[in-house]
């Protein structure tokens, strides 16, 4: 599935809530079904910088696809990189690397955030297309 699909995909399950706190529910569940982190990877290279709760991510590179796998020491910050993980896991890096992310807007999750949290949310899609981009430098090197 690409990425836009995915990310069309979010739109319309979160518009299916009338309000925030349904919205914060549904983004706590998206969080306990996260792919998890193994528990040796929770290392402090792995750690997001410019997150104000602790979320780690990793990723590995398999048939030209990048998995991500991760978690976070906070329900709403894990249910945000649950819903980036869903959007960009099993996406080759180039992909990740065009992807927009205006479906964060339309879902209205960064007007929803506290600044902290929404630096958070900057700070993990960085993390996750900076991987992306060491990937696809190894591929062409």
């Amino acid at each position: 599935m690409t990425i836009e699909a995915i990310q069309e995909e979010l739109i319309d399950e979160f518009s299916m809530f009338d309000d925030w706190m349904q919205r914060y529910e549904y983004m706590i569940d998206l969080g306990k079904s996260l792919p998890l982190i193994d528990e040796k990877l929770k290392t402090d290279d792995k750690l997001i910088k410019g997150c104000q709760s602790k979320v780690w991510l990793n990723s590995e590179m398999k048939n030209d696809k990048i998995i991500f796998t991760a978690d976070s020491d906070a329900i709403i910050t894990k249910g945000i990189i649950a819903v980036l993980v869903r959007v960009f896991s099993n996406q080759e890096p180039q992909a990740i690397l065009d992807a927009d992310t205006d479906f964060i807007d339309e879902i209205g999750l960064k007007e929803h955030l506290s600044p902290t949290r929404a630096n958070g949310l900057v700070s993990m899609i960085k993390q996750m297309k900076m991987y992306a981009l060491a990937y696809q430098t190894q591929a062409n090197s």
